[in-house]
């Protein structure tokens, strides 16, 4: 299939490469250079990125925050890899524009749905930072919800395991990888892919999902062209 619009789904922990905190430069301009590969295609493409090279909320509850404080506080991790990854992006000379779904006019324009397509039509990579702008939701939850409202073809969710296995592929070295494989099935054998949030609104708006790895060279141009690259999950 040909996608025209995707959703970029990108891990903060990945972001920290080989460091145990923070964002890892190298690994930053990998992506930058994956993202800067398939613009040049003439692909729209969204962005969202978590924050856990930064901070969890929901590890903080464990440690005493609050949690609607610790979400907000994870909001603004994301909104920090996403002004990273902007500026990435323009020092490869990709047009970008930073979108947040909370007010921070200084740092980036307040997601609009109209604003967002229109920028995207432009061939602008549009970044769109601090989840879904509300606590209690994951940054999966926030790309779906996204997905849905720019009309993506496609979520790609971009993690250090090349796709969806029947078991913890680090824990058990038996465990099969699926190519393809339904929502309901997903469901039904209880796989781990994403929140039940995210996963539903997926589901009821028809939008696939590919889960691969982000952080093989070349992975990004390859998912979307080799049915063999990570895991798609469809109705």
């Amino acid at each position: 299939m040909n996608y025209n619009r995707i959703l970029l789904k990108l891990s903060g922990e990945s972001l920290q490469g080989n460091s145990k905190y923070g964002i890892d430069e190298n690994r930053l301009m990998e992506y930058a250079n994956e993202i800067a590969e398939i613009h040049k295609t003439g692909i729209e493409i969204a962005v969202v990125i978590g924050g856990g090279n930064i901070f969890r909320g929901l590890s903080g509850i464990n440690k005493g925050f609050d949690r609607v404080l610790g979400d907000q506080m994870g909001m603004l991790a994301t909104i920090i890899n996403s002004i990273a990854l902007q500026n990435a992006l323009l020092s490869l000379s990709i047009n970008v524009k930073l979108f947040t779904a909370v007010k921070i006019e200084s740092i980036g324009e307040r997601f609009n749905k109209t604003n967002v397509h229109e920028e995207l039509k432009n061939k602008k990579v549009c970044i769109l930072a601090g989840g879904t702008g509300n606590p209690f939701f994951s940054t999966d939850t926030a790309s779906a919800l996204r997905a849905a409202e720019i009309g993506a073809d496609v979520f790609l969710k971009g993690t250090r395991v090349d796709g969806v296995y029947s078991d913890d592929p680090e824990k058990n070295p038996k465990a099969i990888r699926y190519t393809k494989i339904t929502f309901n099935e997903v469901y039904e054998k209880g796989l781990k892919v994403m929140d039940l949030t995210a996963f539903t609104l997926c589901k009821e708006n028809n939008i696939p999902v590919i889960v691969f790895d982000m952080n093989t060279k070349g992975n990004l141009n390859r998912v979307l062209t080799d049915k063999k690259i990570g895991t798609l999950i469809t109705n």
